[in-house]
Formats: structure tokens, sequence, C-alpha cells
């Protein structure tokens, strides 16, 4: 569009016998429209009215996302965009995105980065993240909890777990759950210098690896690789998705317990992250998954059954203490015990003799009470099915059941006098 001064030069230009090329070339318009503009004289062209847009789908969603955003600024554009839509929003995600993105708090630009991919069946991450959360079934009570990931490399499919503890056993107990989520085994998988499966370097530099995970690899066949200190880019596939869980499923959610957590946690890797367009990649990740998973190697036939010897002290209570919780030996077991730790499994042994097995417990200061350790067990407890083990929360939830008999013997000895031992 030519304003009104452009106009009166071009003219002026004109009457000084300039061509029209010649005007083209000092305006920097085209010939044809200053040959346009020198017929039509000094009449300026005549526009009408705007026309008005269609409403943007999105207006009357723009106080949520500002609310949603201000209340947790690390919400992402895809979740939000999943909660308008069942809301009503029938707009596109780009609307989503390009708003997010200018009302979000910016921190500056930030560095690229290179992208390292691997080959179907090659590479898997590991590590934990650390999540704070208050359970509605405990109001009141912060807990701490961490969160495993696997991600294979390759496809970028999630395997994820919320659990109490970060130890040993937790570590083999998710990678034995990974693989039979995942239906197979990677070659090598790879980790952060976590206590739990990097002890230390030599005096070469050669990584020392813990002894428990090695035996975990050689029976499942995968070797462990650590990544450089402080370079967590290098486990970027990890990485990324532990903030993309946190955004994107963790946030401005509520939990019941870690039950419910874990049970919400499912629901959405199977029906959102492991069914999106990775950014990445741009494929679907169960598609790629599909594919991957035909590389992976079999898992082996028999069970993994690394045993981690602990020596533990019975209390008077007849329990034993692990892992933060409680578990129970039979009466008159000696008061130091050998305990075997499996990766889902308690064994405890009394002189080389196994006098008591658990599965284990993964919350903390819970109690697991086997009724057969206790004498006198009701009969009404073997009748009803309830001569397993049972599960308490705290010390005085579980009282020991003995019959007449036994207090009245110890009534007799009583009364027969301080000479008598029982």
């Amino acid at each position: 569009m030519v304003q009104l001064g452009e106009l009166m030069m071009i003219l002026d230009l004109h009457r000084q016998g300039l061509s029209v090329t010649a005007i083209a070339r000092r305006t920097g318009r085209d010939p044809k429209t200053i040959r346009k503009y020198i017929e039509r004289g000094l009449e300026l062209p005549a526009y009408g009215p705007r026309q008005v847009g269609r409403p943007n789908k999105i207006t009357p969603y723009l106080d949520y996302v500002r609310e949603r955003i201000a209340a947790f600024p690390e919400l992402t554009a895809t979740r939000l965009t999943r909660e308008l839509r069942e809301r009503g929003y029938t707009g596109a995600y780009t609307a989503v995105k390009r708003f997010v993105a200018a009302i979000r708090p910016s921190d500056g630009p930030k560095p690229f980065e290179v992208r390292f991919e691997t080959p179907p069946g090659h590479q898997a991450q590991v590590d934990f993240a650390r999540f704070v959360t208050v359970f509605e079934d405990e109001p009141g009570i912060t807990r701490i909890i961490w969160l495993f990931s696997m991600v294979l490399g390759h496809s970028r499919h999630i395997v994820a777990r919320f659990g109490l503890h970060q130890d040993l056993q937790t570590l083999l107990r998710c990678h034995m759950a990974a693989f039979a989520a995942i239906g197979g085994v990677p070659i090598e998988i790879l980790y952060d210098r976590m206590k739990t499966a990097v002890t230390g370097e030599d005096e070469q530099g050669h990584i020392i690896y813990n002894r428990s995970l090695l035996a975990l690899a050689k029976h499942y066949g995968f070797y462990p690789r650590a990544c450089r200190p402080y370079r967590a880019k290098t486990k970027g596939k990890v990485e990324r998705p532990f903030s993309y869980i946190r955004k994107d499923f963790f946030l401005a959610r509520s939990f019941r317990n870690l039950d419910d957590l874990n049970a919400q946690l499912q629901d959405w890797l199977g029906n959102v992250a492991n069914v999106r367009l990775h950014a990445t990649t741009q494929k679907i990740v169960s598609e790629a998954f599909a594919s991957e998973q035909l590389d992976l190697q079999p898992l082996p036939v028999m069970p993994f059954d690394a045993l981690l010897k602990l020596e533990r002290r019975v209390s008077h209570e007849g329990l034993v203490s692990i892992g933060g919780n409680y578990y129970s030996v039979p009466d008159r077991t000696r008061r130091v015990v050998e305990v075997h730790q499996l990766p889902d499994m308690i064994r405890i042994l009394d002189g080389g003799r196994l006098v008591a097995s658990h599965p284990l417990i993964e919350g903390r200061r819970q109690y697991r009470i086997d009724p057969a350790h206790r004498q006198g067990a009701p009969a009404w407890a073997m009748r009803h099915g309830h001569a397993g083990d049972v599960i308490i929360g705290r010390r005085g939830d579980h009282v020991a059941r003995r019959s007449l008999a036994f207090y009245q013997a110890i009534g007799e000895r009583l009364a027969s006098g301080p000479g008598e031992r029982p």
C-alpha cells in the first residue's frame, strides 16, 4: 500500500521526466505499481472495512490457563491442552502452546544440545528422582518418595514406579519388574553415579560397580555403564522424562497413598506418555517400542536370587529390623540371626537353619507378623484363613494370642517361688 507522501514523490519524479523503470528503481516498487499510480494520479486507493475474523477458540479458556501457569509454572502445554479439551476446548494444540510460551516465566535462552541416538534394543537409561508429596490418607505428613525410571534409548518407552526407598533391594527389584514389563533386556544400561550402582573407582580410575548389581547384570545379560561425573546430559533420555513426568503427571494432582500414586502413574504411562508422538524422534512411542522390543535380549529362564547377607539382633518382641520395617521370627529364636535379603524376599536363619521367610515390605515402620511364629495360635485364625502374615502399621497394633493353658502354666511357675526357673 502506497502512502500519500510516497504517491506525491512518484508523481513529482514522473513530471521531472523520469521513466517508469527509473522511478521503480529509486522507490523500490514494481514498475507495474508505479505505472498504476501514475495513471490514477492523486486518487488514493479505497480500502473497505477490515473483515472481523471468527472468535479465537482459546479465548474463553485464557483465564484458566493463566491460573494454572501461575500456580504451577512448569505445567506443559500438552498437559494443559488435555485439561482444556476436558472442558470443551476444540482448538489446536499450537494455540495453547503459543499462549503458554507467552505467559510462562522465562529464565533466558538455553544452550543448544547435541542429540545422541542409539540403535534398537541397545541401551536403556536408569535413575532415581526425588519427589515430595502429602498423601490424602496422611494429612499434614510430608513424604519424600523416589521415582525409579527406565527409558529405552531408541523408542523412548518409559517404565516407572514410585517407592519409599532408593536402596539396593529397591533398585534390584525395580530392574526385575522393568525387564518383565518390557519383555526383554537391553544390551547395556546407563547409570548415574548412584551409590547403589557404583561404589567408587580403583587407582587406575576404573569403575567399581556394586557386586549385587553385577550379579543382576550377569544373570540378565546386560552391561552396566556409568556416565561421567557431573555429566547428567549423558543420561538425557532418562533425565528429560523425569522433568516430563513431574510437569505433565505429578504436578496439580492428589494421591490417597503410594498405591494410588502408582496406579495413576501406570494409567498416565499407558494412555499418555507411551502413546504420544515423541517431539524428538517424531514417532509414536508405542509403535517404536513394538519394533524395538524385537531387538531386546530374551528374559532368562531362572529367577534372579542373589543374596545380601546381614546380621541382626532379635528384639524382645521377637522382631528383626530390616530396612526400617520389622519381621517376626518364631518364639525361642536366638538373639542374633543371619538375614538373607533377596530382591523381593526376606529370609531369616538361626544357626544356619531357615526359621522365617517374609515378602519384602516397601514402606517404613511396618510390621509383618506370622501368627505361626507365636505359640498357641488361636484355632479361629486357622479356620478363617488368618494364619498367614499380617501387616500392621505401628507397634501396639499386634497382640500375640496365646491359649489359656499358657497363662495357667505361667501362674503355676510364679506360685512355686523364686527358686524355680521357667
